[in-house]
């Protein structure tokens, strides 16, 4: 055992601190990336900010590099190990501290994860509406370091829009907590905002206050066909006229993906007939039982009437709502049924997606003719989930991403619409961000974490390696 070793189980408790060849090998990978185990030096695992604190300055001392961990659903590389690192897991920071039904907000430690943030919230007939398929296992520290989006953006907003306070500690260990619970708040720099979104790189989040909403009493789910991008346009503006604020979710299943996993996955029911040249999934939330039901319904019909959609089916139950939902989640089970690909989480201008859509399409077949693909997305809020596949077997990743990226900054868009940069997106950063928007972001990382200790090789690019 060297110094720093020691050093580490004296200041956080043998318990606490797994060293090399203990670790446990779940912490070497996230969802889609993984390093050799034993590339990091040690896991810690704090149960408080001050144990967050004590481990950080000890760190920064050592000039040791520290990489946070959440639930490990991330998709974008963002909690990889990187060598000689300490791994700190905050699943032992898991405490709900409070709801505030006056202020709707609930305060919560790093570690909890969004299920519960959401059944605590419902205890006291309160809603908080980020969700991802991964709720039971994604932390709210994971979320808030991400900007996570999910499937209710449109409505809500992302995790950046839905925190108030926050309490993160710093590369030298120095606590920085606003847990406000005020709505309005305006005394200078909003400090917050610097951490959200920032995958660990500027400061580990150990607390926030969340928002809250009010519980909704209904919610209306239809599936629609329809003709074309321009009828997606049309049936869009349709339902934010006439659902307003209702609108929570309006999710597009282009036809490469409805027939795909319609047919490829037995248990899944096929709510519309194939042979359309799109699939909405609309939902609505709202507080009127008496009412709401008849609203939506109307609503669709007048769409029918003004030919926006060409078939719709409206959900009758909770379980029909799922069977629908079943449909646009399946993109979990990829592996059974489109694998290996590539995949990409992208924006564009919601009204340019359809014609981006079509000029992606061609630039792939240039280079691949035989090429695969499958779309879909939360086109609402200008999101779009690209899946790739240009061979069997193995796929010539670095390639595929030169196309689609570029295409994407030609279009104007972002590489990363809700799963962050992370280690395998940072090269490609350029294509959405500036080279004097990049130097901003090395100078506020320089500042605020000098010796570069903190998450290291994630979100900015190499400036050896990688084109700025």
């Amino acid at each position: 055992m060297n110094d720093f070793d020691a050093a580490l189980i004296q200041c956080m408790g043998q318990p606490s601190v797994f060293l090399r060849g203990n670790i446990p090998e779940k912490h070497f990978s996230d969802w889609m990336t993984s390093s050799p185990v034993g590339t990091a030096r040690a896991l810690v695992r704090p149960a408080s900010t001050q144990d967050v604190s004590a481990l950080l300055k000890l760190c920064h001392s050592h000039g040791v590099p520290v990489v946070p961990q959440g639930g490990l659903t991330g998709l974008a590389g963002g909690a990889q190990p990187v060598l000689d690192c300490v791994l700190v897991s905050l699943e032992k920071m898991d405490r709900i501290e409070a709801v505030d039904a006056a202020s709707s907000t609930i305060s919560v430690e790093a570690g909890v994860t969004m299920g519960r943030v959401q059944a605590a919230a419902a205890d006291r007939g309160l809603f908080f509406p980020l969700d991802l398929g991964g709720r039971d296992s994604c932390t709210i520290g994971g979320n808030l370091s991400t900007n996570a989006g999910g499937n209710r953006v449109l409505r809500y907003g992302m995790a950046r829009d839905l925190v108030l306070g926050l309490e993160v500690v710093l590369a030298d260990g120095t606590v920085l907590s606003h847990m406000n619970l005020m709505l309005k708040d305006n005394t200078g720099y909003d400090l917050k905002q610097l951490f959200v979104g920032s995958e660990g790189t500027l400061g580990v989040i150990t607390r926030a206050v969340l928002k809250l909403f009010p519980q909704p009493r209904t919610t209306q789910t239809a599936l629609c066909a329809l003709a074309d991008y321009e009828s997606v346009l049309g049936l869009l503006n349709h339902a934010r006229q006439n659902l307003g604020a209702r609108l929570s979710a309006f999710e597009l299943m282009w036809p490469d993906f409805y027939e795909r996993m319609t047919n490829g996955l037995p248990r899944l029911s096929k709510p519309l007939p194939h042979g359309h040249g799109g699939y909405v999934l609309l939902e609505a939330q709202g507080t009127s039982p008496a009412t709401d039901n008849e609203h939506f319904e109307g609503v669709l019909a007048d769409a029918l009437s003004q030919r926006l959609i060409a078939d719709v089916v409206i959900a009758q139950s909770d379980s029909d709502a799922r069977r629908i939902w079943a449909v646009r989640d399946s993109s979990g089970e990829f592996r059974a049924v489109f694998w290996p690909h590539v995949g990409f989480d992208v924006s564009v201008p919601t009204g340019q997606i359809g014609h981006f859509v079509e000029a992606l399409k061609a630039q792939l077949r240039s280079r691949w003719p035989q090429m695969q693909t499958v779309f879909f997305g939360h086109v609402g809020d200008s999101n779009v989930h690209i899946g790739v596949k240009v061979v069997d077997g193995a796929q010539p990743e670095a390639d595929i991403e030169e196309v689609v990226y570029g295409v994407v900054g030609q279009w104007q868009g972002s590489i990363s619409a809700e799963h962050g940069i992370g280690t395998i997106k940072r090269a490609h950063l350029h294509h959405s961000r500036s080279p004097a928007e990049i130097a901003v972001m090395r100078t506020l990382k320089a500042a605020l974490d000098p010796k570069g200790i903190l998450n290291p090789g994630k979100v900015l690019p190499d400036p050896v390696t990688d084109a700025d």
